[in-house]
């Protein structure tokens, strides 16, 4: 039995303070509020209170709580993901507020908002490839999609004979692997070879040649697989024309494609949670071109760095060309640095380590250093900006930026 327990039952039984304190080795003072917190929890005296803070100094404010579970609905609503590392991308660049993964993992687990999971498989069994530069591979693929139109059609699928209603048509996709730029998504109704190829050219007018490609075995995409000697189909010959690398995944393996895949699930994800479903095939290019603009410009990319858009990633880096073409046989580089407080980065030319001056005003600041033989510039990590576009003088160490001295006047 614990002491509280035994000093309110010995005042109750008609104990003075006094007696019980010297019988148990207690103070008046004690005593007295215990009888108090008796008197107003009743047996819950019985128990210690707790030792914890009443408030927490660094408890997130609820404003910031319902924040994050506003930005969570609106997501999820929009059809968009609603992660724990999206959420952190938009209250940092959008609401000047940061939050580490856990807080908001934890914030979404209390309100209900997500379902704890067991754990998958760990990230580091994966075998991961990503081209470094934009325009190295083009990953393709198409996936189906249903219309709204009305129609009624009889399927037989595992011997079970169903009735389903609207028109099955096909989303064909061309993404960069480099920077997950959705460079071409279109609607057919069906995909077929001379419309892979003809999306194909399409898509190199607006951004040049690729050195490769990368797709699965269908047969809009090769016939190798398929025994005899077939030759080869529209996209084969034209790629072979072109000195383009034509990379297929192994067949009944789609992580091959993943991030094409990935494309596809994100995109019907957030195609389900439009209020009106196209029912034609032209509503349903209007959607894809929406989505298209949302992801390549406004949506924050999580495999990207420092979450950046797909549209930052890819205009903000060197294009890789066919192997054929010799236009690019300069000394190309690309590195990620970080502006020291000073407001310079360093860059080794010649065999030498230059300082290279951008500023006190971007200390801090993540940067893509873009380098064509001595022609450097240097991008925001994040937002894309060019910071500064430079020829290194080969006869200096410190390369300044011409401005004057002291803080950039406004």
């Amino acid at each position: 039995m614990s002491k509280r327990r035994l000093v309110i039952t010995a005042v109750l039984a008609g104990q003075s303070q006094s007696e019980v304190s010297r019988s148990y080795g207690v103070s008046q003072g004690w005593i007295s509020k215990l009888m108090a917190r008796y008197r107003l929890e009743g047996e819950a005296a019985f128990e210690p209170l707790s030792r914890a803070r009443k408030t927490l100094q660094n408890a997130t404010p609820p404003e910031t709580v319902e924040l994050v579970l506003r930005l969570r609905k609106q997501l999820d609503d929009a059809g968009l993901d609603a992660g724990a590392d999206t959420i952190g991308w938009h209250l940092t660049h959008h609401h000047a507020t940061t939050l580490s993964r856990a807080t908001i993992n934890r914030i979404l687990t209390r309100a209900g908002a997500v379902t704890p999971e067991p754990k998958k498989r760990p990230k580091n069994s994966y075998i991961r490839f990503e081209a470094t530069q934009p325009n190295e591979t083009w990953q393709s693929d198409f996936t189906h999609y249903r219309l709204t139109d009305g129609t009624r059609h009889i399927t037989h699928r595992g011997g079970v004979r169903r009735i389903e209603e609207g028109t099955d048509v096909e989303i064909l996709t061309w993404l960069d692997d480099c920077s997950r730029y959705a460079l071409s998504v279109t609607a057919h109704r069906p995909v077929t070879g001379p419309i892979v190829l003809a999306t194909f050219r399409t898509t190199v007018v607006t951004h040049g040649f690729p050195a490769s490609t990368l797709t699965d075995n269908g047969r809009v995409f090769t016939v190798r697989l398929f025994g005899g000697t077939p030759g080869r189909n529209h996209l084969e010959h034209e790629l072979r024309q072109l000195n383009i690398t034509q990379k297929n995944g192994k067949p009944n393996h789609p992580q091959t494609q993943g991030k094409v895949e990935r494309f596809q699930q994100t995109l019907k994800k957030w195609l389900r949670a439009q209020p009106r479903q196209p029912a034609t095939l032209a509503e349903l290019q209007a959607l894809l071109d929406t989505f298209t603009e949302i992801y390549n410009q406004q949506r924050p990319h999580r495999s990207l760095p420092h979450r950046a858009t797909p549209a930052t990633i890819y205009t903000s880096l060197p294009k890789a060309a066919p192997s054929g073409d010799r236009s690019h046989d300069t000394h190309d580089r690309v590195r990620h640095d970080k502006i020291d407080k000073a407001g310079s980065v360093t860059l080794r030319v010649a065999g030498q380590l230059r300082h290279i001056g951008v500023g006190r005003t971007y200390a801090r600041t993540d940067v893509i250093m873009l380098v064509q033989d001595l022609h450097v510039t240097i991008v925001n990590a994040a937002t894309g900006e060019i910071l500064r576009d430079l020829i290194i003088d080969p006869r200096k160490d410190y390369q300044p930026t011409g401005r004057p001295p002291g803080p950039t006047k406004k």
